[in-house]
């Protein structure tokens, strides 16, 4: 006869990396995570396992082949149904007890406050491409006071960031503003990763195409980003050891056999190694552009 559902028991293997009360708190915590696919499924399913209970999920994409390589809900049985609803599936048949919410719609500036309203956290899993939501979604994070972690799969590993209440904020760090996407998305990549410890080994720059929002990708950089979110999420919720927040950060590349602690002061605007390196990487940028526009 197989036992029924008990969290105590599920999660019992826990015990000893957390005591038995963080476990409880761990139960009751509520944490909002945007985007269901490359990153932001298997976050879901990792904080499941380790036992969060509440969570509000939002995508508004449907998996398909092209998703197989990376995306933890992305198999045969699941093509063309919608990413939140695979992943809300997923982390119900870990835990039966948890609560949650799910956005079909994805994450919108309407329904920001009911996306992010009582959570404890928010981890950012929407695609590199999505600046506008972003921005509004780190801001409405920074007003309401709640804690949010990004974490960027770059090759075969990964950076991450933390932006916590009273700390220096996303828009202060990456220096957005009103800017065209193209400086956007320049800036962003430069400000996660200021060691740029995956540049070395792409065998193939012609699958980088941010004309078509398309890059390379690997289920190894995108495991290894759910446990450093997970953890950077467990000392967060728990409260327990140090967290580094903006404009500290850390990249990890197994690749490389290489790890990095970053430090920019000032972000991207401020700091003048960050702003020779929005140069670079604006230059860069234009020259891929005009590459992609020749070969099509």
């Amino acid at each position: 006869m197989i036992n029924p559902f008990s969290y105590s028991e599920a999660f019992s293997r826990n015990i000893g990396w957390v005591t038995r009360d963080e476990q409880e708190k761990l139960r009751t915590s509520r944490v909002a995570i945007a985007g269901m696919g490359g990153v932001g499924g298997v976050y879901a399913v990792t904080l499941a396992r380790l036992g969060v209970g509440s969570f509000h999920l939002a995508d508004f994409d449907t998996y398909d082949i092209a998703n197989f390589n990376r995306q933890v809900g992305a198999m045969m049985s699941t093509r063309g149904k919608p990413k939140v609803e695979v992943i809300a599936a997923m982390v119900r048949d870990i835990n039966p007890e948890a609560d949650i919410r799910i956005f079909p719609q994805g994450v919108t500036e309407a329904n920001l406050p009911e996306f992010l309203g009582g959570r404890d956290l928010y981890v950012d899993g929407l695609d590199f491409f999505v600046f506008d939501i972003r921005q509004k979604t780190f801001a409405a994070c920074a007003a309401m006071g709640i804690p949010a972690t990004t974490v960027a799969p770059l090759g075969m590993g990964a950076a991450f960031l933390n932006f916590l209440p009273g700390k220096m904020t996303f828009e202060e760090y990456f220096g957005w503003g009103d800017l065209p996407e193209a400086d956007k998305a320049v800036r962003f990549l430069v400000g996660l990763a200021p060691a740029r410890l995956h540049q070395g080994y792409l065998v193939d720059p012609s699958a980088v195409n941010f004309a078509e929002r398309r890059g390379p990708s690997t289920i190894i950089a995108v495991q290894l980003c759910a446990g450093l979110a997970a953890a950077q999420a467990l000392k967060i919720l728990l409260k327990r050891g140090k967290v580094l927040a903006a404009p500290h950060g850390m990249q990890f590349d197994p690749y490389r056999n290489k790890l990095v602690h970053t430090w920019r002061p000032g972000g991207n605007d401020r700091n003048p190694i960050q702003r020779l390196a929005v140069a670079i990487g604006r230059r860069h940028l234009a020259k891929l552009l005009r590459q992609s526009s020749q070969a099509s």
